[in-house]
């Protein structure tokens, strides 16, 4: 298989360096063609995320993967206008079947930060789609790529890998669910806008939270991060009367004091008739004093309990992602045994082209025979065995050249190959005489008696 893969990830360089080889959205279509030119290879699709640049390419028949997998990092590092040599100890290579594997491990989200994280699948189709809309995928991508998406979903579906939540974020999210059974029905207060307060927006408008109202020190922040979710802006004084309404709250802040206590809440809950609180506290010192866990209808929950949470489904998905790798496994085994019996398409389109062209030669033959008035059935049995000659002259030729070189390994393959596996054997008769015709020469037009045909 002349698949490679190449690129950095966040196991392999550093964030400064990922950065400077990422490769924009609008120029990813003019790299695709640069590259296939660079390089000379036939077929690529370039892949570019916060924590990867990866290129998969098709390498011409016979010319070493490994060398086009060097000249693709130097073409990567000169387009980005780096020094090949420090883009070259970051980078790694996958060729062939390993190659294969990686990239069904990337899609899978086995390869990723976040263990199992879903996005990357998606980022991988897109990838895909801008090489196939360049002119860069060709019929080799283009039956490996559709596969190795059918084998991701598998995995998604046939393991919990993505189930649960293994980032603080996610998991504050995924607690509000169980805590509340229609999320499009709460109000959520977010203290912060960091990026963590931003994941969780995120996370909350893709739950349907139906409101949600940002407080910050500084409002300016705060409307530019209410502005990408359709929130709220507020300031930190006015969480009081933001708690009136909210049934959310999430807080994430660098203050070195506790931002909310527990007479605020406990009067808050008074208004609002003890209407239950989940009170999530990401930040490190606390921004929520630990005395307001003691209230009731209070659900109070410290960055250390999602981290147990966190730490909790990590395990859980690193035992899923044993299961994954053996779906994998068997994807790529079933795939590349698919693609080895594509390469017998066309001697099996050749060979039946030589048997048809004997066919017609036989036919014709017997045609003439009887526009002469010749014996139907004498006719009928020569053209038999006419056709059986002519047939098995080659393997038989071949047959005898592998037994006279001692090749007891092409003779068992060729009884399989035959279907004669199941066949009895039976010691041929004596007076029996078996003699192979030379190729295409024309049948006798009695057969002897002590001859016999093989059929």
């Amino acid at each position: 298989m002349n698949l490679i893969a190449l690129g950095i990830n966040h196991n392999s360089a550093a964030v400064e360096v990922r950065e400077r080889v990422a490769f924009a959205p609008e120029q990813v279509n003019e790299a695709l063609v640069d590259a296939c030119a660079a390089a000379s290879v036939e077929e690529v699709v370039i892949l570019s995320t916060c924590n990867r640049t990866e290129i998969y390419a098709i390498v011409p028949e016979g010319e070493p993967l490994a060398d086009k997998a060097t000249q693709l990092i130097d073409w990567m590092a000169n387009y980005h206008h780096l020094s090949a040599g420090e883009l070259r100890q970051s980078a790694y290579h996958f060729e062939a079947e390993q190659a294969l594997q990686h990239v069904i491990q990337v899609a899978s989200g086995l390869d990723s930060m976040v263990l199992g994280e879903p996005q990357i699948f998606g980022q991988l189709k897109s990838a895909y789609a801008v090489a196939a809309e360049s002119g860069t995928v060709g019929a080799e991508l283009g039956r490996l790529f559709p596969r190795l998406f059918s084998i991701a979903k598998r995995v998604r579906t046939d393991t919990a890998i993505g189930e649960n939540p293994v980032s603080v974020a996610y998991a504050a999210v995924d607690l509000a669910g169980h805590i509340f059974t229609d999320l499009s029905k709460s109000n959520a207060l977010l203290v912060g806008a960091g990026e963590t307060v931003e994941l969780v927006a995120r996370h909350l408008v893709d739950a349907g939270v139906s409101r949600i109202v940002i407080a910050n020190r500084t409002l300016g922040r705060a409307r530019e991060l209410a502005q990408k979710f359709g929130a709220e802006a507020v300031l930190l004084s006015e969480i009081p009367e933001q708690l009136l309404d909210a049934d959310i709250i999430i807080t994430s802040t660098a203050s070195q004091l506790p931002i909310l206590g527990k007479g605020a809440v406990e009067q808050a809950l008074k208004i609002r008739k003890h209407r239950p609180f989940l009170m999530v506290d990401i930040a490190v010192p606390r921004d929520i004093e630990a005395q307001v866990g003691d209230l009731r209808d209070v659900y109070l929950y410290s960055v250390d309990d999602l981290r147990e949470i966190v730490d909790e489904n990590m395990r859980s998905r690193r035992s899923e992602a044993c299961k994954a790798d053996e779906i994998i496994a068997e994807g790529v085994h079933s795939y590349l045994e698919e693609r080895r019996s594509l390469q017998a398409v066309d001697v099996v389109k050749e060979y039946r082209q030589m048997a048809e062209q004997v066919r017609e030669q036989e036919l014709q033959r017997a045609l003439r025979a009887l526009s002469r008035g010749e014996d139907p059935s004498q006719l009928l049995a020569q053209m038999a065995r006419g056709l059986t000659n002519k047939l098995i002259h080659a393997p038989t030729k071949g047959l005898k050249q592998a037994s006279a070189e001692g090749r007891q390994d092409v003779l068992g393959g060729a009884r399989k190959l035959l279907g004669l596996e199941n066949v009895e054997q039976k010691a041929p008769e004596p007076e029996s005489v078996v003699t192979e015709p030379d190729e295409f020469d024309p049948p006798p037009t009695a057969a002897p008696t002590n001859r016999r045909t093989l059929q």
